[in-house]
């Protein structure tokens, strides 16, 4: 009889331990999460009452709230949007209008009040596409590191954009995506501290859209106070890679998607009719304008924003990446005849010899005007008032090389420490199976978000490379790639310089 005690004493000691189900306290009521390791997770908890009926475009309203505990172990729908199949982050649910919630991930030891620095992430797919519940953007490695990580939706496409004069009482509407993200933060602020985390200390990143929300939150008066760091990947901050019209330009689009309609009659149409087939492959046809100048959210361009120190005065690291295009063409005498009086000093700064292939041409020239030149436009201005940190990702898989280097959003599985279920990047890569010098990659690149996080400086915490603060008139980048990080002088300069003039003759 002992020896069957100790038996079954014995088994049960060599079952994998289940930590018990964690459970934090929020303003609108009880979530209760789940436990993998040393991290817990509290996925699909709303932030703002469902954007249906009478909610839909209309600012996020509150969260009714419940009694007893809500389970929040899966992810909620993702914003409504149509599929995008080359997408390289791919959504993992049933997209719906209703869809105003954020994840949320712990150190399963943190308890309330510990004070963690907290991570926010806003995802990008230009305003029409993405989500939080993509594979790569877990936050499970931010959490075993340290942070409490927050991931949110926000409304897409016309449901997050719009104008129209039937909706005079919204003000002819707005960026109501954006008062989402606002809205988002509003609730990490009144609600993080249950979770572990610091409300005085909140990182918010994100790239492309995210990017670019990025861009809006730093200048929004309305997002003042919310967070107290900012990485901008991928944002842009001039208008090539944002144009932004004017409420009124925005409700002609919105006429031409639905003309003569009152507001109950706009708020009555089905949901898929709204969607449409707008996604990041038909965003450019009418009736949609996109984000537009509202005077509550978005004031103007980011690089001057920057210049007129409008910004909240925080630290900021911003950068893009190394090919970070969208090539309009690959006809290399396209591509060049369309700088007109300047073609032949963009020949001899993007194909100097004749033998760069039309894709990477098309790439190099896009990239430049859209993302890595605005980044270090932006770096510049916000320089001399507060902690600026500029960056250029430049690891590429093999896949890549006819692109000329690291692609738009490419950077992503490394900031997150992903690389293991990043999936095919948007079909590029065959074998999804991380590299040997990819982990290197991944682990340096989370190592300097996270440190930028916990205090300001991506390089405070030692083990990896110095990462010098950018100044007004900087000429260096902190490059990361197959062979680390350094702070070189940036060998796009003479691209950049050649950018910037066009860009700001337009201007």
């Amino acid at each position: 009889m002992k020896k069957l005690k100790w038996l079954i004493a014995a088994s049960a000691a060599m079952l994998p331990t289940i930590a018990a189900a964690q459970t934090a306290q929020t303003t609108a009521g009880t979530v209760k999460g789940s436990t993998a390791g040393t991290v817990s997770s509290f996925l699909g908890i709303p932030y703002a009452a469902p954007p249906v009926g009478e909610n839909r475009w209309r600012a996020p309203q509150p969260v009714a709230a419940w009694n007893g505990q809500r389970e929040a172990t899966a992810y909620a729908p993702d914003c409504a949007q149509a599929p995008f199949p080359p997408d390289a982050a791919p959504i993992r649910t049933k997209p719906s209008e209703d869809c105003l919630y954020l994840n949320v991930w712990k150190p399963t030891a943190a308890k309330e009040g510990a004070s963690l620095p907290v991570m926010v992430w806003i995802h990008g797919g230009g305003f029409v596409n993405g989500g939080s519940s993509p594979a790569i953007y877990s936050g499970e490695n931010f959490a075993r590191d340290g942070a409490v990580f927050v991931s949110i939706n926000y409304r897409l496409g016309r449901f997050g954009f719009f104008a129209h004069p039937g909706l005079a009482t919204e003000g002819f509407g707005g960026n109501f995506g954006y008062l989402d993200q606002i809205a988002a933060l509003q609730w990490v602020k009144a609600n993080i501290s249950k979770f572990g985390g610091d409300p005085g200390n909140v990182t918010v990143f994100g790239e492309s859209a995210g990017g670019m929300s990025m861009h809006m939150l730093l200048q929004s008066p309305m997002a003042r106070g919310l967070f107290h760091k900012v990485i901008i990947e991928s944002g842009g901050g001039r208008e090539r890679a944002l144009p932004m019209p004017t409420i009124a330009q925005s409700a002609a689009a919105g006429v031409a998607f639905a003309p003569g309609l009152d507001a109950a009659a706009l708020r009555a149409l089905p949901a898929e009719q709204v969607t449409g087939d707008l996604s990041m492959m038909t965003m450019g046809k009418p009736g949609y304008a996109g984000p537009m100048v509202d005077g509550r959210t978005i004031l103007g361009a980011g690089v001057d924003g920057a210049a007129a120190g409008i910004y909240a005065q925080v630290p900021v690291m911003v950068g893009a990446n190394s090919a970070d295009g969208f090539p309009r063409s690959t006809d290399k005498d396209v591509i060049f005849g369309a700088y007109g009086e300047n073609e032949k000093e963009a020949r001899a700064l993007h194909d100097p010899d004749g033998k760069v292939g039309g894709l990477a041409v098309g790439v190099s020239t896009s990239a430049d005007a859209m993302f890595i030149e605005p980044a270090r436009a932006v770096a510049r201005a916000l320089a001399p008032r507060q902690p600026t940190y500029l960056f250029r990702f430049g690891y590429a898989r093999p896949e890549f090389a006819a692109m000329g280097g690291a692609p738009h959003a490419s950077e992503l599985p490394y900031v997150f420490d992903t690389v293991d279920v990043r999936g095919n990047g948007g079909g590029m890569i065959k074998d999804p199976r991380p590299l040997t010098n990819e982990i290197k990659v991944a682990t340096l690149t989370h190592r300097y978000w996270v440190s930028f996080a916990r205090t300001g400086r991506p390089d405070a915490e030692g083990g990896v490379p110095a990462w010098p603060a950018a100044t007004a008139d900087d000429s260096k980048v902190q490059l990361i790639d197959a062979s680390g990080a350094s702070h070189v002088a940036d060998p796009f300069t003479a691209r950049l310089d050649f950018a910037e003039r066009l860009a700001t003759a337009k201007h």
